[in-house]
């Protein structure tokens, strides 16, 4: 089995661009046809819902997977529709993972260690009962809360192992009140968000794969470029996983500063900015209709409006990785 940060490489290679698109489906801002569609099938309940969801995600998939190698999927829009949305997460991630897609299951979890095994089997793995295997989510890799410390995190390192799986641990969000918390100075002057970034550095050693990477990763804010600059040293090794370009109000300036000399180790992620570019005007903001229209009154192509926003996303992001390796070619 392939190293997990090797096949993100390949992934990034092969399509250009180290970018994810997530898939956080939300019902009232579906193409009204899907949705239309789904709930003459299969019913007006969660059922109906979760078809809907699965159906646009199968298509948006079809629009970006040419330009991204990455999808990231937030479990709470799926858990939001009990079981059935459970089964288009699943799916869902089947569906990115025959177009050669790596997923990530934007899930958050941390709890004591018998339960975080339990996560991790649902998540990445399986589960061997007697004589039945009852086989988990399968995504590719999984976003971590470290705040339960080591213990939380050590059955997601075994199973990462054992299944060539990868871990994207929280260091430094996009909320607001993340200050709170990670932003704390310690006695010696380190912020606690520095302190969980070496402790990622130190759960990665063993999960080194042959371009230098490690299978876990970190999640570091698209906001905070200079945070971003002393992260990319204390962990040269680790994948960051930036969300926050795009809906979240971070452009592509100051995204270089996540990059390392080689142009690698980040995956810039984008959401709503792409997966609902036909709602969004140019001032930002959400519309609370279904779809733009156009003066003759026919509804403009959605798919088509996903499909720019992606391209604009793969050539700025492009753009910044090659201005990491340009600048650090003028310090040599």
């Amino acid at each position: 089995m392939k190293n997990f940060a090797d096949r993100l490489i390949e992934v990034i290679q092969e399509k250009g661009s180290p970018i994810a698109v997530g898939l956080d489906p939300q019902l009232q801002y579906l193409p009204q046809e899907i949705k239309d569609k789904a709930f003459k099938d299969h019913g007006q309940g969660l059922r109906g819902a979760s078809w809907a969801i699965l159906e646009f995600n199968r298509k948006v998939l079809d629009v970006v997977s040419p330009y991204t190698g990455v999808v990231k999927l937030q479990v709470a829009f799926y858990e939001l529709l009990g079981p059935w949305g459970m089964e288009a997460y699943r799916k869902t991630i089947a569906y990115a993972q025959k177009k050669g897609l790596v997923t990530i299951g934007d899930i958050k979890r941390g709890d004591v260690e018998h339960t975080a095994l339990a996560y991790a089997q649902a998540h990445l793995g399986e589960v061997k009962l007697d004589k039945t295997t009852l086989q988990g989510y399968g995504t590719d890799s999984v976003t971590l809360n470290p705040y339960l410390g080591g213990d939380s995190i050590a059955p997601f390192l075994k199973v990462a192992g054992e299944k060539a799986k990868g871990l994207f641990i929280l260091v430094k969000t996009t909320n607001p009140s993340s200050r709170d918390f990670q932003d704390l100075s310690a006695s010696d002057g380190e912020r606690f968000f520095e302190k969980v970034a070496k402790k990622v550095g130190q759960w990665g050693k063993g999960l080194i794969g042959k371009n230098g990477y490690s299978s876990v990763g970190a999640v570091v804010g698209a906001q905070y470029p200079r945070a971003a600059n002393r992260l990319r040293r204390l962990i040269p090794r680790a994948f960051f996983l930036v969300p926050g370009y795009g809906a979240q109000g971070a452009g592509a300036r100051g995204l270089d500063a996540y990059f390392n000399a080689d142009g690698y180790g980040a995956i810039i992620s984008s959401s709503r900015s792409i997966i609902f570019a036909y709602l969004y005007p140019p001032g930002g903001g959400i519309r609370p209709r279904q779809t733009r229209r156009q003066k003759s009154g026919k509804t403009t192509d959605w798919e088509e409006a996903i499909r720019q926003a992606v391209v604009k996303m793969h050539s700025e992001v492009a753009e910044a990785a090659e201005r990491a390796k340009r600048r650090s070619s003028r310090r040599l």
